[in-house]
Formats: C-alpha cells, structure tokens, sequence
C-alpha cells in the first residue's frame, strides 16, 4: 500500500534574482500531477471542519477528491457554484489561518493545500473555452450593487445565478475594487481578474464604471427613480489612515493606498507609455507589517528601489502579514525593523524627505487587538536613511456615500452598522457587507459577506412576493 506524503506539495515559485525586478506572477501554479498528488493527500473526513473555516462555504472534500479522480471539470462547477471568485482567492486568501487551519493533516503534518488546488482547478477553467451564451435574468426584481471589490462581486455573481438583473455601480474607471489598484500583479495578474469579472458577466451581471454613488446618483434615487428592489454596499475601505506625526506633508510620503493604485491601477510600472508616473527613490520604508504592506514593499522594488525597508513597532510575531507574503519578501531582499516606531519624518529644505527619525520599542501587556503593546525605550532615537515614506497602517471607509445618504448608521470609526450574518442595515432593502462594514479586513472575508447578503436579499423579495401574492 502506498506511503501518503506528509507535507504539502510545493508551489513552484520563479526565481528571486529574477521575480523581483519585474511584475510577473511569482507563483506558478500546479500542473496536473502535482496537484493529482496534492489531492491525494486529503483524508476524506466525515466531519469536514475545513469547510467551516471558509468564510463562502466551499464543499472542500468534494471539489479535492475530483481533482484527485482526475474529473477537473467537477472539481470546477463545485468549486464556482460556491464561490464566483475561485482564481482570485485561490490566489490571496489566507489559507494556512482560515480552511488550512482547520484541516484534520494538521495535527500531525501539514495540511492539505487547498489554496493551491482552488488555483489549479480555476486556471484550468480559465484555459478552456468560453461560453459565448450570456446568462439572462429570469426574475422581475433588479438589484444595484455600490461597488465592485470582493463583496460587491461575489454578491452580484450569486443574486444573478439565482435569476435577478444585478447592476453593479464602480467609482473607478474599471472594475475589481481593492482587487485591482491595491493587489500588485506578481500575487495577482489583472488577466485572472479580467476573466473572472467577464465570467460574471456571462453569467448576467451588468457593470457600470465611472459612477459615483452618493455624487453621480443618490442612493435614494436607486430604490426611488431607478426601480432597484435592493441594494447592497459594498464600497470597502479605501480612505487610509496617518500617523500624525511631523513631516507626513514632505514631498515623498504616499499612503500605501496611492503608492499602489498608482502601480497596480494606474500602470505606473509601464511609464512613460502609461501616463502615470511613480517617484518610489533609492531607500524606501514602509510602515506597517500587513499583506498590503507586504505588497506595497515589494512593488518599491520592482519600481527600481535599491533597498525597501519595513518598519513596525512590534515584533516579527504580531505582524498581520501572510507567511508565504513574508518569505516571499525575505527572499527578495527586504530589509526588516521590527520594533521601531516612526515618530518623525525628516526633509530637506526643498520639502523632499531625506530620513525617517524612529524610537526602540519593547513590547509590554497586550492591548485590545490581543497583541503585546509596543512600549517606548528612552533616549532610544534613531534616523534611518530614506527618501521614500509610504504608510500603510490601515484604511477607514470612504464617508462620501454614507455621509450623503440618510438612514444609513454609522460606528465611531466610520464603518457601516449592518448585521454580520445578513448584511442588514439600519435601513430596509439596502445590505451592506466587506470593509466598509468590518474595516480592512481580508479578499475572502468580504466575499464571505457578499455571499451572505445575497442569500438575504433572496430571501427578503421571495418573502415579499409571497406577501404580495396573498
């Protein structure tokens, strides 16, 4: 009887030296037997706790062992009829703490690869053909979605499959949301989410770019002028936060969220035959230790940055990042800082930064978040060398469309009051759910909420129609 292997199976990666001097995906993907073999290791648990790890549901075990029996194409219907974005999370879901978790492997070796093979299952979808038939709504209501990002997507994909006409609202000039101007090519590439967003559209999604609700159009006038049944809100987070320390106005200093979207968004990489330009300098620091820290490092250097720093009050243990995102950068030659606190930018008499004066922490009781307190060492200050800033220490909702709309409540840190399970909110036939309810959280949490509410919004209109018919 055959030996099953303890440890999953690698992910072929492109060479460091090479990977980080360009924005090409660094993950290769699974061909056929690696991912056959990977499959293989799946034990096949009656109680499938993996599944209960992922925030959309995915039927794990039964999309794993059609892989394993070698049926890709089972593996990819039971894989999109759970989740509309299969590419995208197989790509940058945090995996290793949500399914992979979970999986029973784990308590002994390491567990299956779920992430990987959600990636394989759906590039294998992506290299067959198009079905050129668009699916067409079968039902009276119609449904706008305000905003196209994880939620917005994932809840549009699955109210279309249930037969309404959805029309998604997009501020920006091309759909995706954080996905497109806050995710760098090499995690991923804007073809994977072209393709998805046009299988959305085959399965009858509308999208509608460069429209501002709450300035374009009035939410009220969506429900009262334009006919829509319901809505759901899901306009992320994308207003980013500061430091408020001396120096953050010097010629230099970006959010992450533009230093990004400028790359990523606005193909600030392809200058000049793209518009937009990018300063990224010769010593960039990044403050913060997230995955869009992670990204926004890693995207100085490709931009031809000789060194990229990152610099974090706590320690290496507190950091929110992904591991594979660490390591990843590690091997690209990121510097790390860990327990040093920024408290100054520095700048030159022509208002361009030249250092970033910091101070030693230590890490004391934990604070709310569970995490140790970063606690100040005296008369530790320091200047590190840099002429680039960039602050990536989180991101609050954009309060334009809730501040324009009344009904809608608020928490005191600008998010949207909506029930976590339904995505209800403080007003009726409008949802809500992502980051602009929970803060900046993660790609598959947020489709998580768009799944949910779209279930809701189901339920809502059949128990009105019900109501209606007597």
């Amino acid at each position: 009887m055959p030996v099953k292997r303890v440890d999953k199976t690698p992910m072929p990666q492109r060479d460091p030296g090479l990977r980080a001097h360009d924005f090409l995906e660094v993950n290769e993907g699974y061909d056929l037997q690696r991912a056959m073999f990977e499959a293989e290791r799946c034990l096949r648990c009656q109680d499938a706790v993996c599944v209960e790890g992922c925030p959309v549901r995915i039927p794990i075990p039964e999309f794993i062992h059609a892989i394993a029996a070698g049926d890709i194409a089972k593996a990819a219907s039971i894989l999109r009829d759970a989740n509309p974005l299969p590419a995208i999370c197989g790509r940058v879901c945090p995996q290793e703490s949500q399914c992979e978790e979970r999986c029973h492997l784990s308590g002994r070796f390491t567990p299956a690869a779920i992430g990987h093979l959600e990636r394989f299952v759906a590039d294998w979808e992506r290299e067959q053909p198009a079905c050129e038939a668009a699916q067409r709504p079968w039902r009276d209501e119609k449904i706008a979605v305000v905003g196209s990002g994880p939620a917005g997507l994932v809840c549009a994909g699955q109210l279309a499959d249930m037969g309404y006409s959805v029309t998604v609202y997009e501020a920006l000039h091309a759909a995706g949301g954080v996905l497109r101007y806050g995710i760098p090519e090499f995690r991923l590439p804007n073809a994977v989410l072209d393709w998805e967003i046009e299988v959305l559209k085959q399965r009858g999604v509308e999208i509608v770019t460069n429209v501002i609700v709450g300035k374009t159009i009035a939410l009220d006038d969506l429900l009262e002028k334009m006919g829509f049944a319901a809505i759901f809100i899901g306009t992320g987070a994308g207003l980013p936060k500061f430091l408020g320390i001396p120096g953050e106005n010097l010629n230099g200093v970006y959010s992450a969220n533009e230093f990004l979207t400028r790359i990523n968004l606005m193909r600030a990489y392809d200058f000049p035959t793209a518009d937009t330009p990018m300063k990224a300098g010769k010593r960039v620091a990044v403050i913060g230790a997230g995955n869009t820290a992670m990204d926004t490092v890693r995207s100085a250097l490709r931009m031809g940055a000789e060194q990229g720093l990152i610099v974090y009050r706590r320690s290496e243990t507190e950091m929110t990042a992904r591991l594979e995102e660490y390591h990843h950068a590690i091997e690209e030659g990121v510097e790390f800082h860990w327990l040093t606190n920024p408290i100054e930018v520095l700048g030159n008499d022509d208002g361009w930064v030249t250092g970033l004066k910091c101070q030693v922490m230590e890490l004391g009781e934990p604070d709310e978040s569970g995490r140790a307190r970063p606690v100040p060492v005296a008369g530790s200050e320091f200047v590190l060398p840099v002429d680039t800033v960039v602050l990536s220490i989180g991101t609050t909702p954009n309060p334009l469309l809730l501040s324009s709309t009344t009904g809608l409540e608020t928490d005191r840190w600008g998010c949207l009051v909506a029930d976590e399970t339904d995505g209800r909110t403080t007003r009726a036939r409008i949802y809500a759910g992502g980051d602009v309810v929970t803060g900046a959280a993660t790609v598959i949490l947020a489709a998580g909420a768009g799944k949910n509410a779209a279930a809701a919004i189901h339920r809502d209109l059949a128990a009105a129609r019900q109501t209606a018919a007597g």
